[in-house]
């Protein structure tokens, strides 16, 4: 190779490397639109994992309730009483739980009667309550069926 061949190589070699101005503003704007698109998924995905919290508060406390019943119906001396006055008291269902009402977080929450009379616990072996969050009203609220262990 003579002196110069050598020197068209090189600058050759100089202006293919590196990217343009506009190769790099098109990934920055293509990277944007991708980003717009997923940021609602992610949202959303938030407050299905409220709603999925919900049902699992809701769902332990439902058969925390009913291993109680059977624990109340066999005798046993640990079983907490559930009257009708207290069917739907978040501190009296929330010990049903393992580990008693600190289980979750009983300051965000609120179980208040749902369809039926909380009285009826005193005629009746069931009772459903709803949990419902205090912190995030968009979250409905969710049924717990409270088996009356007097």
């Amino acid at each position: 190779m003579n002196n110069k061949n050598i020197k068209r190589f090189a600058i050759a070699r100089n202006k293919s490397s590196g990217f343009t101005l506009i190769e790099l503003v098109m990934v920055i704007v293509i990277l944007g639109i991708l980003a717009a698109v997923a940021l609602p998924k992610f949202v959303n995905l938030s407050k299905e994992a409220r709603v999925a919290a919900m049902k699992s508060i809701s769902g332990a406390i439902s058969s925390g309730s009913a291993a109680n019943f059977a624990a109340k119906q066999v005798g046993s001396a640990s079983a907490i009483p559930v009257s009708a006055a207290s069917v739907c008291d978040i501190n009296v269902i929330g010990n049903v739980l393992q580990g008693g009402a600190s289980a979750f977080d009983i300051n965000s929450y609120v179980i208040e009667a749902h369809d039926s009379d909380p009285t009826s616990c005193a005629t009746a072996d069931t009772v459903t309550c709803q949990i419902r969050s205090l912190s995030d009203t968009t979250v409905a609220a969710q049924p717990i069926t409270v088996y009356c262990a007097r």
